[in-house]
């Protein structure tokens, strides 16, 4: 059974940072995408970091680039959002998703696998 645990969200202020984690077990990497998606109340899902397993390539919305980083570390099984000068409107839940095969297509379906996700809060 395939499970993907978030970990590392949290309150800061405008500006802070935080990591992210999303430790993947029952699974086994492959050449193909896992992503970071977002969903602040009220709106969809959305796209926010994607990784190509096989080669390392990434993908970030244009809200997040040169903020956010995304890499993995394939002999834990995890992949991390590192997030830099955080906004008030990145305020989301975060969930990390696996198994897709169309990296950067920000599609929430393409994606086969979801953790349960974990809560940024950024105070202005």
């Amino acid at each position: 059974q395939v499970q993907l645990v978030e970990s590392g969200g949290g309150s800061v202020q405008a500006g802070g940072s935080l990591r992210l984690s999303c430790a993947a077990s029952g699974y086994t990497y492959s050449s193909n995408c896992m992503g970071w998606f977002r969903q602040a109340p009220g709106k969809e899902r959305e796209g926010v970091a994607e990784i190509y397993t096989g080669g390392g390539s990434t993908y970030y919305a244009d809200s997040v680039k040169g903020r956010f980083t995304i890499s993995q570390d394939n002999a834990k099984n995890t992949v991390y959002l590192q997030m830099n000068s955080l906004k008030p409107e990145d305020t989301a839940m975060y969930y990390c998703a696996a198994d897709s095969e169309l990296c950067g297509s920000w599609s929430v379906y393409e994606y086969n696998y979801w953790g349960q996700g974990t809560q940024v809060t950024v105070s202005s």
